[in-house]
């Protein structure tokens, strides 16, 4: 028998208690005093919305740069800046990083939380709670947002949450319950309709008889909830345990911290892309083998214009193969410029800086032993323009430096020869 005073350390918090009773309520509610399962389920559809809309308020403001797998079309370039347009009169700050996040965040958990909608509140009765329970749905929501607004402000402004979170991290427990109450939704509903008989096999999903499928349908938005919301409760007790095991459950992951450049010592020279390096450089065929996504948006554009040329309407299909070729180059010039078109490389004896002038913050930092390979490109368009890029590689990253006049001073840095092309003045 386990003693009382161990017994008295595994006694359940008053904050579990508190989120214990608050989602067993609903469903005590629905079972023993009537309370309308439509009303309650369109209600905790709402609070999915609005926790939606204040997860991509913390997306916007995250202090922390995002990170990505890969290196996108543009999303690649944006995230590279260490810059944030800031907010007057406040610490807070919206960084380049974040917006290529946006970009893909607000249409998708837009679709899933209208994909959770369908499949449960679409599934639990086509028709909205009668005018009294849908007033009341309604002063509860606009409660809900005023709640979930006050703590935003209060924990994750005021007492600087935001400094621990990139965007991503921001929106992804709300990506991952919206997800889960939709796939979760759409299963129960062909599960038990048709383990009931409701509906036929080949029948939409709506058919499934509202009394028979309303309740395990709110027991499991109940559930999905009480889970999240013990997972925010015990958050770091998961990120030790992810810790401490084997697998990778993401709860100990934590964004990159907001790290600062330090300048050089004492510069000894500064470089910078040829203006006509700037100019063309995106539509080199290095820059084009590093990012061929532009290519398949082109490609998809062709496709399209093939249906034209079946219908033989000859102007759309012009249009479209104009369009095909523009769209690529624009992305791949918006990149390039993203990327080098403000830098300046601030050189030292065994140092190298890139700064971005036009928003005055260091980019990158590397001195001569942090390099595990180097090398100098010289391809058609470098011969052209007399310019040359030089590739350094490093243990978690590979830097580009491209169209330099003179790549000499960045060599120098490294004392050593480069692999690919010999050096200015060597025979």
């Amino acid at each position: 028998m386990v003693p009382f005073e161990n017994a008295q350390c595994y006694s359940p918090s008053p904050e579990t208690i508190a989120v214990i009773v608050a989602n067993v309520l609903p469903l005590a509610g629905v079972v023993a005093l009537g309370w309308d399962l439509v009303a309650l389920v369109f209600l905790y559809w709402f609070e999915l919305g609005i926790l939606s809309f204040w997860a991509l308020v913390k997306a916007v403001f995250a202090g922390r740069p995002s990170e990505f797998d890969s290196d996108p079309l543009i999303g690649g370039a944006l995230a590279s800046k260490r810059t944030a347009i800031p907010v007057p009169f406040t610490d807070l700050g919206i960084r380049f990083s974040t917006l290529p996040v946006l970009v893909v965040a607000i249409p998708i958990l837009t679709l899933v939380w209208f994909f959770a909608g369908v499949t449960t509140v679409g599934v639990i009765g086509p028709e909205t709670p009668d005018s009294d329970a849908l007033e009341i749905v309604m002063i509860s929501a606009f409660g809900i947002f005023l709640s979930e607004g006050a703590s935003t402000l209060l924990e994750y402004f005021h007492r600087g949450g935001y400094r621990d979170h990139s965007a991503q991290t921001a929106v992804q427990g709300i990506f991952m319950r919206a997800a889960v109450i939709g796939v979760g939704g759409l299963f129960t509903a062909t599960f038990i309709g048709l383990a009931a008989d409701s509906v036929a096999s080949d029948d939409p999903i709506t058919a499934v008889d509202p009394t028979v499928i309303g309740l395990p349908i709110l027991v499991g938005i109940v559930l999905v909830k009480f889970s999240f919301d013990l997972g925010g409760l015990y958050r770091e007790r998961l990120a030790d345990f992810d810790k401490a095991s084997s697998f990778e459950l993401g709860w100990a992951y934590e964004p990159p911290p907001r790290e600062s450049i330090d300048s050089v010592r004492a510069v000894n020279e500064r470089l910078r892309p040829t203006l006509l390096g700037r100019l063309t450089g995106g539509i080199s065929t290095e820059n084009v083998r590093r990012h061929p996504g532009a290519l398949g948006v082109g490609g998809f554009l062709l496709l399209i214009s093939l249906l034209f040329v079946i219908g033989r309407v000859w102007d759309i299909v012009l249009a479209l193969v104009s369009v095909s070729l523009i769209v690529p180059i624009g992305l791949l010039t918006i990149e390039y410029w993203l990327r080098y078109g403000g830098v300046e490389y601030r050189i030292s004896e065994d140092e190298i800086v890139a700064h971005d002038r036009l928003f005055r913050t260091g980019l990158w930092r590397i001195e001569a032993w942090d390099e595990s390979d180097l090398r100098v490109e010289r391809g058609r368009l470098h011969r052209l323009l007399d310019t040359s890029t030089v590739v350094i590689e490093c243990a978690d990253q590979e830097l580009w430096l491209p169209h330099l006049e003179d790549p000499d001073p960045i060599l120098d840095v490294f004392d050593r020869r480069p692999n690919g092309v010999q050096r200015r003045g060597e025979k």
